[in-house]
């Protein structure tokens, strides 16, 4: 039959029969899963018996059973003679009786024979869930081109929770053909894993930290793991005023291999600037902090600079001007390597709207008459993740106060300049400084979001999440389970959290054994350290507790993974202006489950998009992953991702099969770690991935999801220069003490609005004397009118 799979909800062609969902799975010993594997048994259709037509798009296309066979009589053709956009495939039929059986948990080693005369042709899986029905699930391996019969074999990931049956073929996605025969599906059998728990119980159950001998030397909010595994960690002045005025900007470059940290020279104030890594390993640090808020004038400023790091050289080398100050902007890789960037304060404490584009092929940022602009504002560090097809999401998650307008969360479109406003986004103005993370695999096109709260309002922060998936025709978020809850001292001691007590100043971690770790944070602006971990699994859809870094991780605060699979956190800034220079360590409790697997030899650093890559290993392994290399600020790396790379394996040969798409794995230096099959990582590999796999290749093979918005659509706004925004936008009252010094405009809701009430939460919260700046006492903290807030004789007339 005529399958066109243009959308998620029309991947699976009909409806399941109720033979097919009473079905007995074929056993696991079969030698081969596949009916009709050499296509010798007619059918309906033009088809043999157990395959259907499948494809979407605009091309001209033809199937063909041919006599032209790698064995037998019958071989099975798909050609595509013109292509605007789209694939065909010959698939295996979607039915009781064709599709084969599978248990959740396992992985399947599928092969066939094939010749090609286009590049462009995919080993494409689909899956049957149980509720959902058949969706399309992953590509697995682009096959080479092959004019004389060759083989292919790929491991399918493990089958996901629900899933009941799968079906699979070649998509042809460019002009040419694929010939194909000979199919074969078997179970892997279980690998006996190796030995149990090396620590005890508790680490095995939830980890452990620890806090590292040697301090960080500098204030830094800014942490970036570098493609030689050193970490750089950047302050400019650290939020110090007193730095500022000297001109002292530091950063420091951390070796975990020995535990030394090197300080280097940092050219400007870099402090709440934007950083991504480039496709060379060097690191892009645009804009930065002009001039610190002047109470009763400006706010904060951003200036145009940008600079960028280089690893090997371990200094800054400045760049061309971006086209206006961006205090606090995203920062995101496209699949070409170029960066976008969006939202932070001007030159003129204003919000920006300027979209910026930096050039990987002119390293430089481009000039404004050359970037598409919609003349919008997208707040402070806006986290804009790209898609499989190259548009933006927008999670909703971000930094002071409330969201941007409308619903919270879009879709952003470079090269049509829509913007779709996505629906679901719970809680949209509690969500500042929330996390939001791509689950793994990238190819799952998952969004996870983690709590947050309001810098201005106040409140209690909030355990929300909320999912979205990226592959559904029109994808709005759904609620997702709340974060567990820790402890967290409001001038009683630590007290277990209630009701629906969360956190702000999150960080989500990517791990290797495809878990997210979500750690840190706060209930309030600037105060209240929650010591609260845990592991969501994506598989489950849960999150388990761990144990809790025992230092406090509020505001500027980051956790990130080190290449040897440990967790790294760092930070604190509360309100007095003090930092906390103590730095945790996590190991998670994959690293007391035994001897880790080894990569014992990367054939080739340098990769390409649709390569298969040879590595040799020291003992089996279910799945490896590229994971990209930090670069985390504000609860804020929307450019951390973690690749499948499916498997073809050969004894202690494995060979990775790599994406064909630049938007799933941008360009760049990557982590590559093999996982065995309970979980536990060899210590990172880094490889280098780069460019097409070959010049004759089309556009990679892209899925047509997220294409059937029903949300509020907007194009470009009139032309301005910027968005009005308060001068207290940081949550501060400058009112008070000096810049570095946050007095909340808003206290707490347990505190009460009398002066007695709120100098004693400042007192508990170290805050010390605190100036009054100028005659204005908003908050009513200086009654006796001295200049000096919450002194005896203010606090005994409230």
């Amino acid at each position: 039959m005529n399958r066109h799979r243009r959308r998620i909800a029309l991947a699976g062609v009909g409806t399941l029969t109720a033979g097919l969902l009473l079905a007995v799975p074929q056993p696991a010993e079969a030698a081969n899963l596949i009916k009709n594997p050499g296509f010798e048994t007619a059918g309906t259709d033009d088809m043999p018996y157990c395959w259907e037509k499948s494809g979407w798009g605009d091309n001209d296309f033809a199937f063909e059973t041919t006599s032209d066979a790698h064995s037998g009589a019958k071989a099975m053709k798909v050609t595509l003679t013109r292509r605007t956009e789209g694939d065909r495939k010959a698939l295996i039929t979607e039915s009781a009786d064709c599709a084969p059986a599978v248990s959740a948990g396992r992985q399947y080693d599928l092969g066939l024979w094939y010749k090609t005369t286009t590049p462009d042709a995919n080993i494409t899986l689909f899956r049957h869930d149980t509720n959902a029905g058949w969706q399309y699930w992953t590509d697995l391996k682009t096959l080479d081109m092959a004019s004389a019969w060759t083989r292919a074999t790929v491991r399918t990931p493990e089958v996901p929770a629900g899933t009941d049956r799968i079906t699979w073929g070649v998509s042809v996605y460019g002009s040419g053909s694929a010939t194909t025969d000979d199919y074969t599906m078997d179970q892997v059998p279980d690998v006996v894993p190796p030995a149990g728990c090396t620590g005890t119980d508790d680490q095995c159950a939830n980890g452990s930290w620890s806090v590292l001998p040697t301090q960080n030397p500098v204030r830094s909010m800014h942490s970036v793991v570098l493609r030689n595994g050193k970490v750089l960690l950047i302050a400019g002045s650290g939020n110090s005023e007193e730095a500022f005025d000297a001109g002292t900007f530091t950063s420091a470059v951390y070796d975990p291999a020995n535990g030394t940290y090197k300080v280097v020279p940092t050219p400007k104030d870099m402090f709440c600037a934007g950083h991504v890594q480039l496709q060379d390993g060097r690191v892009l640090v645009l804009s930065g902090n002009k001039a610190y808020p002047v109470p009763g004038g400006h706010g904060y400023e951003g200036f145009k600079d940008s600079y960028v790091f280089d690893p090997q050289t371990e200094t800054y080398s400045r760049t061309n001007d971006l086209n206006d100050g961006h205090w606090y902007p995203s920062a995101t890789e496209l699949g070409n390597g170029d960066v976008i960037t969006f939202g932070g304060l001007r030159e003129d404490s204003t919000g920006s709207v300027t979209t910026e584009r930096f050039s990987a092929a002119q390293n430089q940022w481009l000039p404004l008459s050359q970037v598409n602009q919609t003349w919008s504002y997208w707040g402070l560090y806006p986290a804009m993740i790209l898609m499989q097809d190259g548009r933006l999401f927008y999670t909703g998650s971000h930094v002071f106060g409330n969201n941007i307008p409308g619903t919270g969360s879009a879709i952003y479109d470079y090269d049509a300049n829509t913007i779709t406003q996505i629906p679901g986004l719970q809680n949209k103005d509690e969500r500042d400084q929330s996390a939001s993370v791509l689950l793994p695999p990238a190819q799952d096109q998952k969004v996870l979001t983690i709590a947050g709260g309001n810098i201005d309002s106040n409140p209690d922060a909030n355990r929300l999440t909320d999912l979205i998936d990226l592959k559904q025709a029109d994808p709005s978020y759904v609620a997702g389970p709340p974060i567990p809850q820790g402890t967290v001292d409001l001038g009683n001691g630590p007290q277990p959290e209630t009701g629906g007590q969360g956190k702000m100043y999150v960080s989500a971690v990517l791990l290797p054994d495809g878990k997210v770790l979500e750690t840190g944070g706060a209930l309030h602006n600037r105060a209240n350290p929650v010591h609260e971990s845990s592991i969501y699994d994506p598989g489950t859809g849960t999150f388990d507790p761990v144990a809790a870094d025992p230092e406090p991780r509020g505001y500027h605060s980051s956790a990130f993974l080190l290449p040897d699979g440990r967790v790294m956190a760092t930070g604190d800034n509360p309100g007095d202006g003090s930092w906390n220079h103590n730095v945790s360590i996590y190991t998670p409790p994959y690293l007391y489950r035994g001897t880790r697997p080894t990569i014992t030899s990367v054939i080739n650093q340098e990769w390409k998009y649709g390569d298969t890559q040879r590595i040799t290993v020291d003992r089996p392994v279910a799945k490896a992953e590229l994971i990209r290399p930090a670069a985390v600020t504000h609860s804020s790396d929307p450019n951390q991702r973690f690749v499948d790379l499916p498997l073809s394996v050969d004894g202690d040969n494995v060979d990775l099969n790599v994406t064909n798409n630049p938007n799933i794995a941008p360009p760049g230096w990557y982590m590559l770690f093999a996982v065995d099959a309970d979980g536990v990582p060899s210590v990172a590999r880094w490889v280098h991935l780069t460019g097409p796999a070959a010049l004759t290749a089309a556009s990679p093979h892209v899925h047509s999801f997220a294409d059937g918005l029903t949300g509020k659509v907007s194009g470009p706004a009139r032309k301005r220069a910027a968005q009005q925004v308060s001068p207290t936008i940081s949550g501060c009252d400058r009112h008070y003490g000096s810049v570095n010094v946050c007095v909340p405009t808003v206290f707490p809701p347990q505190v009460k609005k009398t002066t007695a009430a709120r100098c004693d939460w400042l007192r508990q919260n170290h805050y010390g004397r605190l100036k009054v700046n100028g005659g204005d006492d908003p908050l009513g903290l200086d009654p006796d009118r001295d200049g000096t807030a919450c002194e005896k004789g203010d606090t005994r007339r409230s």
